[in-house]
């Protein structure tokens, strides 16, 4: 059950459960604002340099209101939160001027007891990883029962919350739970003291569509039934747009645009948010062409550009704008603010690069037949979990997979966590063995992967130029052939040579990506396996490193399998994409019409879960089924709201529907020894309401 549809006796559990009924409190005073942030300064030594984290903000929030802030990373949203929670660094102390007040209490000047006392009492917190944030040695019922006052109380929050079987899951680990429930249980903690703000700072990143329209719900929902202020901190304006009052948007330590969530989106007003806006990802995004982001890159905190920190990326610039920074004016397209001198002036029309682009992104019907690069057939995977001394249990990943790629096709895996999505890519890889069926690669094909924290997957004692160099080794180079093929590669991605001298924590969050990607393609493989690589940077940052994998693609004729929960990326970066869920893959098809004609109930589900402002959310209900005993029958029945009863008896078998002409309505069988040859661009689907379909064909 989702907690829209809870009723009013949940919410009134969720005020008992927030309270603790020895709690001696004032009532809150809701005339004024809860927060008033006053021409903030927070900068940070990093040994020779100084970091300018925020330079002038100012900024107030209201009882009972979402505020979003948004902004690319090194903008100072993170800063801004932890200052209204009190919990900036102290060591190194951090240089601060100006204030922020919270319930009358500076929480940057004042002594650490009095903002403990306001965190106690009024404050909540909510991080990207929960994983730091809650204790792995302690049962999560323990760890809410500290704060909610008994295990009662607990449990009543994790139901409020949306957690089923609270009772059972009160004596769940951290790191038994998934990253939905997780995320839950940050919140049930965050709320637990019934505070009047919570910081949430991208409480939503990386989490699957259908788990973030679960948690904005939530937040949604909180604010209503208690009257809680929260603070949204996203990337993602899509993200804020959906559930926040107000938006804010950030770019080098200042406030840019301010205004209704609305009337942001719509009608932005400065020239980095609509870059923002252009640079987003959306399932509309167009196919036949580079995608738009925004040029260059964020201004460097220790050495900001004079005046407008925007001018160097802005398409407006004039040389007054290196003068001074603009301060807040009215915006004029809406009835907010913005910073900008060229308020209203038009954007020059962007270069059509389309004329010059080879389509990538574009399915390419291609008659006749096509070798594959690789042919994954019935395959089977599972793990073992220890349940104690001598128990264990048999987690099912993969449930029966059979995926054709097939040479120079990019194919785009989508579902929510746990499905089998990565464990299917590692069994490509090599890094899993597989317990049942094969996985042939076709002559002479070399997998190379891209994981998606590239940081973690860089060695940090090593430099860019060994770190590519690496995969020359068998390729008995002299030291400046070496050189030269590394400096290649580095330009390949849009890299200069002087970068091979820097080591991984040198780089940005986008440049340790490209690095990944030179070193993936230093040796041109034919199969590029990629594992979430957008999903936790940027929406700019995002559409280039898309942008790089079509260059790529087009220039190396490299297979693609790329891993993504995001659906808008799926779309733009695959041939096809196929969903999958515990373990199988239930729907597959062209990625256009797949995106536009999704026939499968759970593919139905992700598409309506995509946040966006103005969008009327279809919800998901419950969570996965456990891939240690999963459903008889179709996985995804007891979850789909049109199932029957022939739904929990029989597990169907992929069909094809023939819904677009330009997509063959059916192939001839081919021998299992002609698979290497066949090129399959038929759209199907795994459901027993397939034949439905008015043009079900088989």
């Amino acid at each position: 059950m989702t907690v829209l549809q809870r009723d009013a006796k949940a919410a009134a559990d969720l005020a008992s459960a927030s309270g603790r009924a020895d709690r001696d409190r004032d009532a809150p005073d809701r005339t004024g604002s809860l927060v008033e942030v006053d021409d903030l300064h927070v900068s940070f030594r990093r040994g020779p340099s100084t970091v300018q984290a925020l330079r002038g903000v100012s900024i107030e929030i209201g009882h009972g209101e979402i505020l979003g802030i948004v902004g690319e990373s090194g903008s100072g949203k993170s800063v801004l939160g932890l200052s209204m929670l009190g919990l900036l660094p102290a060591s190194p102390a951090p240089a601060i001027d100006g204030s922020v007040t919270v319930h009358g209490v500076d929480m940057v000047s004042a002594g650490a007891d009095a903002r403990r006392l306001v965190r106690r009492r009024h404050l909540g917190a909510v991080f990207q990883d929960p994983m730091t944030s809650l204790n792995p040695t302690m049962r999560v019922g323990r760890q809410i029962a500290e704060v909610a006052g008994s295990s009662s109380e607990a449990i009543r929050l994790l139901d409020a919350v949306g957690v089923p079987e609270p009772k059972r899951r009160l004596r769940a680990y951290p790191h038994e739970l998934s990253g939905g429930l997780r995320q839950r249980v940050m919140i049930a903690l965050a709320v637990a003291g019934e505070p009047s703000l919570v910081v949430a700072d991208e409480p939503t990143t990386a989490l699957d569509v259908t788990v973030q329209a679960q948690i904005l719900e939530l937040l949604a929902h909180l604010r209503a039934e208690t009257g809680c202020s929260f603070v949204l901190v996203t990337h993602d304006l899509g993200v804020a747009a959906q559930i926040a009052d107000r938006i804010a948007v950030l770019y080098g330590g200042r406030l840019a645009e301010l205004g209704r969530g609305g009337d942001v989106l719509e009608r932005p007003a400065h020239p980095y948010t609509q870059g923002l806006l252009g640079s987003r990802l959306t399932l509309g995004a167009r196919r036949d062409g580079p995608l738009l982001t925004l040029p260059g890159e964020p201004p460097d905190p220790r050495d900001p550009p004079p005046g407008c920190a925007f001018a160097p990326r802005c398409d407006r610039r004039t040389n007054e704008c290196a003068d001074e920074a603009p301060a807040l004016i009215a915006a004029g397209s809406h009835p907010g603010e913005a910073a900008c001198i060229h308020l209203g002036v038009e954007a020059p029309p962007p270069p059509d690069a389309a004329a010059a682009w080879a389509p990538a992104f574009l399915l390419r019907r291609v008659e006749g037949r096509r070798p594959l690069a690789v042919d994954i057939s019935g395959v089977r995977k599972a793990f073992t979990l220890k349940e104690g001394w001598r128990t264990s249990s048999s987690l099912q990943a993969l449930r029966g997979v059979d995926l054709q790629i097939t040479e120079g096709e990019s194919v785009a895996l989508v579902g929510e966590s746990g499905c089998g999505k990565s464990t299917l890519l590692r069994a490509v890889a090599g890094i899993h063995g597989i317990d049942g069926g094969e996985i042939v690669l076709g002559d002479g094909a070399r997998p190379q992967m891209v994981f998606q924290d590239a940081g973690a997957s860089l060695t940090p004692w090593l430099t860019v130029g060994e770190l590519v160099g690496e995969r020359l080794s068998e390729e008995r180079l002299s030291r400046g052939e070496r050189r030269r093929r590394v400096a290649e590669s580095l330009a390949l991605v849009g890299l200069p040579a002087e970068v091979a001298s820097s080591k991984a924590n040198q780089l940005s969050g986008g440049q340790r990506q490209r690095v990944a990607l030179a070193r993936a393609t230093v040796v041109p493989p034919e199969v590029l396996l990629c594992d979430e690589p957008t999903s936790a940077l940027d929406v700019s940052l995002a559409g280039t490193v898309l942008n790089l994998l079509g260059r790529l693609r087009r220039e190396l004729g490299m297979a693609i399998l790329f891993v993504t929960h995001d659906l808008a990326a799926a779309r733009v970066v695959a041939d096809r994409i196929a969903v999958m869920y515990l373990g199988r893959i239930v729907e597959i098809g062209p990625a256009e019409e797949v995106a536009a004609h999704p026939t499968h109930p759970y593919t139905k589900a992700l598409l309506a879960a995509v946040p966006g402002a103005g969008v009327e959310r279809v919800p998901l209900l419950g969570e996965p089924a456990s891939a240690v005993r999963p459903p008889d029958g179709c996985a995804f029945h007891p979850r789909c709201e049109v199932a029957v009863e022939a739904c929990s008896t029989r597990s169907p078998d992929l069909s094809i529907i023939a819904s677009d002409p330009l997509i063959v309505a059916r192939r001839p069988a081919v021998a299992s020894s002609e698979r290497d040859l066949v090129t399959d661009l038929d759209h199907r689907v795994a459901c027993v309401h397939a034949g439905d379909h008015p043009e079900m064909v088989g």
